[in-house]
């Protein structure tokens, strides 16, 4: 066992005991069992309190017994959901039957190719294609049909093939040169986010001896193709330094260009879409600081921007404004929304030019520059926007939507002075679309709406927002969405299926799903409780969620729940919770605060342990998330803050929980499997229905391949829909 700091053990033996089935009645089956491990007392002492954990043994996956007894955890999760096979494989059918599984992306354009993916039939991944431009005045994408041989077409990269052989395949960077010569793409064949990369001429097609493993995502080539620019991690798995290869050299001579030694803060490098410079990207959950390195000479030394100060955000981008070379830099430094300002390249630390002003409660998210303007990204009254930035005047023209509920963002949009703009659409019933907006004239043309087979309309379904008030009397948006046939929520209690994260600054945005359309076809409604901690309203709202007004997401969630009680919108023998990752701690927590509210719990990935884990800075991730959750470790109020909500120390014996499935990964780096394999054996132990699910080739984003994903898709979807009693 990997011991952190403040463990010692209390004498305990090896082994996992599994208690035996007993003999069935005469004609019956046996009754499954579930697995019981081993009680190893392990004693936590910080800051005056003493924990005894006896679960903490099973954090070690090199043990046999460890193995073993997450094997047993899937066969007893495998036996309980067996009556659930005929379903599962339903919920599989129609998600395929209503997926064109042989399609093509929109292409876009970059230098002198239309590049665009390919999914086939029977094929889990896509493969990337490239198809020249008619002309160099060419900008509209050309119509592809799957059937209809792509004239010119050229297969850059079938994922399938390099899957080929492996039980997962994940890709972390694909990228091509502006001219086209050139494509680096570094691939995860475990699930541990640990990549390897590989350069491949597209002129013959070979593959480089160049090949670098153990990267971070969002290796890059240089402009000229000369050089990848990657980072690495450390043994927090912490992205801490930034290389430079040069192709045809050995790894072990690449240059070092930039090392964080500071454990709080992670970097990343890409170069500004000017592709004048790489920038060098420092950051933790409040303080940021970049560096710029002349994209002509990557081998001269980074200059910073802005010199971090601790609380003080940034990120930049890169155009020529009147014949200067100018940064226009994005912060909130007295700014807690941010605001937009521009510098000169040669003298970024001088008086900055405000350009958009701030203005509390429209959060400024980003800005894409162009050569003759930019895009600007934000979020207003709860939704995203994209507004047109002209230089001259620094405007801002909001593009328009007229649904209620939807969410916009920039597409790819490689070329550095295109009269089109890339955007992506969507809402909660509006299928992914991909529009081209024409900044000359306004016009927004459809290039292409994600298919839905088996006569989809949208028309058939509803989606709203409303409010529910928290305990302090904060508002917290909710939003539904459900189909008509069965009546608007609120006439009568329905099964809900309520979803929350909160954390991280992050949005629940209304997006489509086709897999969603098999729960909102059996009458089940879908809802999203946008809790303090995430972005959807601003800065403030996740600071309002974070640190040591945490337990507000969990409240808010519990306050949510009980307003669609109170407005009859469900009952709480027909509502399900569901979240992953930070939204499984939210999960952990909200079954521990109120257990009556919810029929079942599905926490996929949980962070469930968070304490035991932001206690070791050994761990990945640990240190880096201190800005997110407070240090327990030095501080004695952050660790008893922590303790007072973190899932597994505060399960509760002999409290009625609801029906609870923890979904993990083997070779999950973020969340480590032994959280949820801990917290469930501990629910056992109170007397809890739990069942944990171990996905053995699998990493944070759980298993790979979009068959894959659609069975592992259908079976939480059938499990939620038994505990709402319509399996």
């Amino acid at each position: 066992m990997r011991d952190g700091p403040g463990w010692h053990t209390d004498g305990y033996g090896g082994g996992v005991t599994t208690e035996t089935t007993p003999e069935p009645p005469a004609g019956g089956e046996a009754v499954p069992q579930p697995p019981r491990p081993e009680r190893r007392h392990v004693v936590r002492r910080h800051h005056g309190d003493a924990f005894v954990d006896p679960y903490e043994w099973l954090r070690d996956a090199d043990d046999p017994a460890v193995l073993a007894h997450l094997e047993a955890e899937n066969a007893y999760t495998a036996a309980r959901t067996s009556h659930l096979a005929g379903l599962r494989e339903r919920l599989f059918a129609e998600i395929k039957d209503r997926t064109l599984e042989t399609d093509l992306s929109v292409p876009t354009r970059h230098g002198g190719w239309w590049y665009y993916g390919r999914t086939v039939e029977g094929s889990q991944y896509p493969i990337q294609c490239r198809s020249p431009l008619a002309s160099p005045t060419d900008w509209t994408p050309p119509v592809l049909d799957p059937d209809v041989a792509v004239p010119g077409e050229v297969v850059l990269l079938d994922a399938n093939a390099e899957a080929d052989g492996h039980d997962f395949f994940a890709l972390g960077s694909f990228d091509v040169t502006p001219d086209g010569t050139r494509m680096l793409y570094a691939a995860d064949t475990v699930g541990d986010e640990r990549y390897t990369v590989r350069i491949r001429d597209l002129a013959t097609g070979t593959t480089l001896p160049d090949e670098i493993p153990g990267t971070f995502a969002g290796a890059t080539l240089s402009p000229d193709g000369r050089f990848v620019v990657y980072t690495t991690v450390d043994e927090a798995w912490r992205p801490d330094t930034v290389w430079l290869h040069e192709l045809g050299t050995s790894p072990d001579a690449d240059t070092r260009l930039f090392h964080e030694s500071d454990e709080r803060f992670w970097v990343g490098a890409s170069f500004t879409r000017s592709e004048r410079y790489l920038v060098i990207e420092v950051g933790s959950s409040v303080t940021s600081e970049e560096w710029l390195v002349d994209a002509a000479d990557l081998r001269g030394a980074p200059r910073v921007v802005w010199p971090r100060r601790d609380g003080v955000e940034y990120s930049l981008s890169h155009a020529e404004v009147d014949g200067a070379d100018t940064l226009f830099v994005l912060h909130n430094d007295g700014a807690r929304d941010f605001e937009l300002v521009r510098v000169p390249t040669a003298a970024p630390q001088d008086p900055p030019q405000v350009v958009v002003p701030h203005v509390p409660g429209v959060r400024l998210l980003g800005l894409t520059t162009f050569r003759d303007g930019g895009a600007l990204e934000y979020r207003r009254d709860g939704l995203t926007r994209v507004g047109i930035l002209t230089y001259a005047s620094g405007s801002v023209y909001e593009i328009p939507f007229a649904d209620p509920l939807y969410t916009v963002g920039l597409g790819d949009n490689p070329e550095w002075a295109p009269p089109l703009l890339r955007l992506g659409y969507g809402s909660f019933v509006t299928p992914g679309t991909v529009y081209d907006y024409e900044v000359g004239t306004g016009a927004l043309l459809l290039r292409k709406q994600q298919p839905v087979l088996g006569g989809y309309d949208p028309a058939d379904y509803g989606e709203r927002r409303l409010w529910a008030a928290a305990a302090d009397g904060t508002q917290i948006p909710v939003s539904l969405v459900w189909k008509r046939s069965f009546g608007d929520p609120g006439d009568a209690p329905r099964p809900v299926h309520l979803y929350g994260y909160g954390a991280y600054e992050a949005s629940t945005d209304p997006s489509f799903s086709i897999a969603r359309l098999s729960e909102l076809d059996r009458g089940v409604v879908f809802a999203v409780a946008h809790v303090r901690g995430g972005g959807e309203m601003g800065r403030e709202w996740y600071e309002d969620g974070k640190l040591d007004h945490k337990r507000n997401s969990f409240t808010d969630f519990v306050d949510v729940a009980r307003h669609l009680v109170a407005q009859r919108v469900t009952t709480p023998d027909r509502l399900v919770a569901e979240g992953g990752s930070a939204g499984g701690l939210l999960m952990g927590a909200v079954a521990n605060l109120a257990p009556e509210l919810f029929a079942g719990v599905l926490a996929a990935v949980p962070f469930v342990d968070p304490l035991t884990s932001i206690l070791d800075p050994t761990l990945p991730l640990t240190v880096i998330e201190w800005d997110e959750w407070g240090d327990p470790l030095h501080d004695p109020a952050a660790y008893a803050y922590m303790k007072s909500y973190a899932p597994y120390e505060n399960v509760r014996d002999g409290l009625a929980y609801p029906r609870i499935l923890a979904v993990t990964s083997l070779h999950d780096t973020r969340v480590l499997y032994v959280e949820p394999a801990k917290w469930v054996a501990r629910l056992r132990d109170a007397g809890a229905d739990a069942l944990l699910k171990c996905e053995m080739a699998a990493g944070h984003g759980g298993v790979s391949g979009r068959y894959n994903a659609w069975r592992e898709r259908a079976y939480e979807l059938s499990w939620l829909l038994d505990v709402l009693g319509l399996s």
